[in-house]
């Protein structure tokens, strides 16, 4: 008789249950989150049928961490339910929403029985893809804690210091250059920077890499020494020198979390496209207008190398999001984009479609031509978006590499879909 087991997870223990064809309970169990918790399951699934020729399924609510690791290198269909969809499933079991480790082990157990065809199993990706997507969600991570430590650091400048937001505004990284954090590590207040000497702005910009442009006259080298000095010592509104003082130990304290964030960004930055560059996708990937190493790797961290796991390119195209999702019922029928999606991927589509418009001439014209159809900014995008990815899943599964002349072939203007 066939039997299927659901897994409760939590961080010291786990609920194991079996339940057979019928949905009786064959076994339960609780199980340590180590080595000899795992024995125990193998061998809880064994005496319940388990075998190389008939592997039990497994299903749980979470798609990593080693007790899923473990079941994968075993070779047996793990199924990771999302929790929103099991938390609907607990209800047509109880009405009063009572809830423990074991119903949930026997409810996971009962999704398999019942809806195994309308779950998927884990993705089959290589170890090279696991290990790109470890580093390439570890990047993004970061990225965005920067970003916003960043922002948390420009608002407590806007209440003491503005004369150092208005020196660095026309930096692309703002707060986050290099030069910025280096010249407020030395002069983290007006007063102190009123005091700093020339020879100390000099060592803070070389130690900021600067090679080039530290001395010269405010008139003709832009961030030079001088630049610097006279733009802080602006005329400007203070806080009282106490509480001045004291915004400057707390910028001081946000600059060192920054300089951690920009330091961890930049040395997994570099490991990802060490990884992302030994991938066998990797050419095929890069190949596209706007898709470098680290938007590239990205990519591939959510899509992964099981080529199984998206049969069709509208099936990749809904995960991202990409693609609208039309709502009908009697005479109402609406078109809008997707809310549920892999937010990471999605993310990363944007920003492939902004590096798409400068490179592609066929995408520049696809962006306008859904600007001039009445598209805002993010709608145009993400339809520019979905349209690569479609042509990204036709050349991952034919080893080709992207061609523009057929992802965006010359002729009348297709028609502009809603969405």
């Amino acid at each position: 008789m066939k039997v299927f087991c659901g897994i409760d997870w939590s961080e010291r223990h786990h609920d194991v249950a079996v339940v057979d064809e019928t949905g009786t309970l064959v076994a339960r169990a609780r199980i340590g989150d180590n080595a000899d918790g795992f024995a125990r399951l193998l061998e809880l699934l064994g005496a319940a049928g388990d075998s190389p020729e008939a592997l039990v399924s497994v299903a749980l609510e979470t798609p990593r961490g080693l007790l899923v690791a473990a079941l994968r290198a075993t070779g047996r269909p793990v199924y990771a339910i999302n929790p929103m969809a099991a938390a609907r499933y607990r209800d047509r079991h109880s009405v009063a929403r009572a809830k423990s480790g074991h119903a949930d082990a026997v409810m996971l157990a009962n999704i398999l029985r019942t809806d195994a065809p309308a779950h998927r199993t884990l993705p089959v990706d290589s170890e090279a893809a696991q290990a790109v997507g470890v580093l390439a969600r570890a990047q993004q991570d970061a990225v965005w804690h920067r970003t916003r430590i960043a922002n948390e650091l420009r608002s407590l400048l806007r209440e003491y210091y503005p004369a150092f937001l208005s020196l660095f505004a026309g930096k692309p990284s703002g707060v986050a250059d290099p030069v910025a954090r280096a010249v407020l590590a030395v002069a983290p207040t007006p007063a102190v920077a009123s005091r700093c000497s020339r020879p100390r702005f000099t060592v803070a910009l070389r130690r900021a890499g600067r090679q080039r442009g530290i001395a010269g006259s405010v008139e003709t080298i832009r961030g030079s020494v001088e630049t610097i000095r006279a733009g802080l010592r602006a005329p400007a509104l203070h806080q009282p020198a106490a509480v001045e003082e004291t915004f400057g130990r707390q910028a001081l304290a946000l600059l060192g979390i920054l300089d951690a964030d920009c330091r961890a960004a930049d040395d997994l930055a570099d490991a990802t496209r060490t990884a992302f560059a030994a991938h066998p996708d990797h050419q095929v990937i890069t190949s596209f207008p706007g898709l470098g190493d680290l938007l590239g790797a990205r990519v591939l961290a959510e899509i992964g190398d099981d080529r199984t796991r998206f049969p069709e390119a509208r099936n990749l195209k809904a995960y991202a999001g990409s693609s609208p999702v039309t709502r009908a019922s009697g005479r109402s029928r609406t078109v809008v984009h997707r809310r549920v999606k892999n937010q990471r991927l999605a993310a990363t589509g944007h920003l492939w479609a902004f590096g798409a418009l400068t490179s592609s001439a066929g995408a520049r014209a696809h962006y306008d031509r859904r600007r001039g159809g009445g598209d805002r900014h993010n709608a145009a995008s993400r339809h520019l978006f979905n349209r690569p990815l479609g042509t990204l899943h036709h050349c991952l599964t034919t080893g080709q590499i992207y061609d523009e002349t057929r992802a965006f072939p010359p002729g009348p203007p297709a028609r502009i879909a809603a969405g």
